[in-house]
Order: C-alpha cells, then structure tokens, then sequence
C-alpha cells in the first residue's frame, strides 16, 4: 500500500485550524504549575545512577574491544527495537507483521528502558495529537532543554490520556506485562554479560561489559532518542508545511536510523519510510524493506515525495 502526497505545502496558513496552531508555536508559555516543578526522585534518581554509570564505563580499566563489539551490537537492537518496532510498528501501524516479529522488536525496544510499551506509544501518540503546543509534554516551544529531557523528570498531564489513546495495547496480557515490568529485562542481560566476561577473561571482567552494555548504553540511545524530540524541532529544514516546528536533520537522522527526517514524518505519521528524498537515507526503512523480502512485513504504508 502506497500513499501519495501532494506538492510540499508553502509556509502559508492554509485552514483557520493551522493558523490557530501556528499562534500558540510562538506565544509565551506559562510557567509550569507548582506540582508539576517538584522532580520525580524515582525517575531522576534512574537516570542520574545511569549517568554516573555511563562514565565509570569510560574509565581506562573497564575499556576492551569485547566490550565495544557488544556496545555497537546493543545499541543496533534496542535503536532498532525502538524506531521499528515502538515506533513505526506499533504506535503508527505503518505496517504489519506477524505477532512474534512484533514480540521480538517491542522486547527489543524495552530494552531501551524508556518506560513501558503502552506508555511510550500513548504518549508518542498523544505528541501528535499536540506537537509544539502548550499541552504537547515535550513542547519545544519551552525551550531546548525541556525539549531534550527535562519534561521527563516532572509530572505531565499527558500520562493521564495513556489509557484513552491505548486501548489497542492494554488488552494484550504482554503489553500489560511488559509495561510493568519492562526494568527486570536488564537483569538476565547483565548477569549473562557479566559470567561471559568472567568466563573468557577480558581485560575489564564481567563487570566492564555490564558497564558498557548498560548504563553507557542507554545514556547514549537516551539522548540519540531525545534529540529526535529536540533538535528536530530546533535545526534543520522543512520539506512540508505541517503545523508544528518539526525540521529533518541528517545528523539526527544517522545517529537514530531515520528518525530525523522529523519534518517528512509529521507531515504523514502513518508512513513506514520517512526518508523520502533521494539523500534522506533511512536506515530503519531499509530493515522494513528486509522485513519485506522475508514476507514478514506487510500491508506497508509508504509516502512519497513529489517527483
């Protein structure tokens, strides 16, 4: 299935609906309520031990070519897991594919540790209902750095739509499962990690390969994955008039396996490729089409840009 788009929009407020969107991407907002200011201990106390974790990681003692091997080939699966499968699978039905491609890839984009799969796809979903408007939880239009990661460590209204935009997923026993428990994925992995490491003596032990495999790991796919929310709204260029700040950046692109090309998908969010001009290469469009030839995805939903 294939679906066509119309000649690139100019920069033009074409319906009373965009222009009145188009105001509030620049109106200032107000400050956040004084029980949305308060940190979440939980979620900020995860992501500052991942962080320390992360540079422990970088300490010359801990540092072996095993454990780079196993960086580069962790962060294939849960980029991948995220884009392909939370994403483009999941939240937008840009395809289709059997229930144990679609186990696998979820599973793989748990290991992200961005919460749980109904909650990443509720909200995802629920940003573009609202992108870059005061009720969008990570609304650029307050800044880089809300943008980036700060939003995440507050309390946002948002969640309280999560069940309403995924009714699809909640009746699922794995999804309900997964979506508590989707943490405990990091224990099997690192013990694993930790006896292979012990097993065949590598310079770092056990514990260098956790270190990398883990919290240097998700601190790298965690700001890889922020930047699609802030620096796509921020730099780059625009090759549709949608009614938000989305912009494509390559680099953003390269680094997230496609998700940079943030303008191309806004305009069509239902679209398995986002990549749509000649130079916007996706690599996540490129698994899709894998997917493709081994009869494992179907019913594929494909924009494309005007000739």
């Amino acid at each position: 299935m294939v679906l066509t788009t119309d000649p690139p929009r100019t920069e033009t407020p074409n319906s009373q609906e965009d222009r009145r969107i188009r105001a509030s991407l620049t109106e200032p907002r107000s400050p956040l309520p004084a029980r949305q200011r308060k940190f979440k201990s939980g979620t900020t106390g995860f992501m500052l031990a991942m962080h320390v974790g992360a540079v422990f990681a970088l300490l010359p003692q801990f540092w072996s070519w095993q454990a780079v091997v196993v960086l580069a080939v962790l962060y294939w699966v849960t980029v991948l897991g995220v884009t392909l499968g939370l994403h483009r699978l999941v939240t937008h039905r840009s395809f289709t594919a059997p229930r144990w491609v679609e186990r696998i890839l979820v599973l793989m984009g748990a290991l992200a540790c961005q919460s749980g799969p109904i909650e990443w796809v509720g909200l995802h979903r629920h940003h573009h209902k609202y992108s870059d408007q005061p009720n969008d939880h990570h609304d650029a239009a307050r800044g880089l750095w809300w943008a980036h990661s700060a939003w995440m460590l507050h309390e946002i209204p948002a969640l309280q739509h999560v069940q309403r935009l995924t009714g699809d997923l909640r009746r699922d026993p794995f999804y309900r499962w997964l979506d508590r428990w989707f943490l405990l994925l990091q224990l099997p992995l690192g013990a694993a990690l930790y006896w292979t490491g012990e097993l065949a003596g590598v310079h770092g032990g056990g514990l260098g390969l956790v270190l990398w495999a883990i919290p240097l790991r998700l601190v790298i796919v965690y700001h890889v994955t922020w930047l699609v929310n802030s620096a796509t709204h921020f730099c780059g260029y625009r090759n549709f008039d949608s009614p938000d700040l989305s912009r494509n950046c390559w680099w953003v692109a390269i680094l997230s396996f496609g998700e940079g090309w943030h303008n191309n998908h806004h305009a069509f969010p239902h679209s398995a490729r986002h990549g749509l001009r000649w130079f916007e290469f996706d690599i996540t469009w490129q698994h899709i089409k894998l997917l493709r030839r081994l009869g494992w995805a179907r019913r594929i939903r494909e924009a494309r840009y005007p000739a």
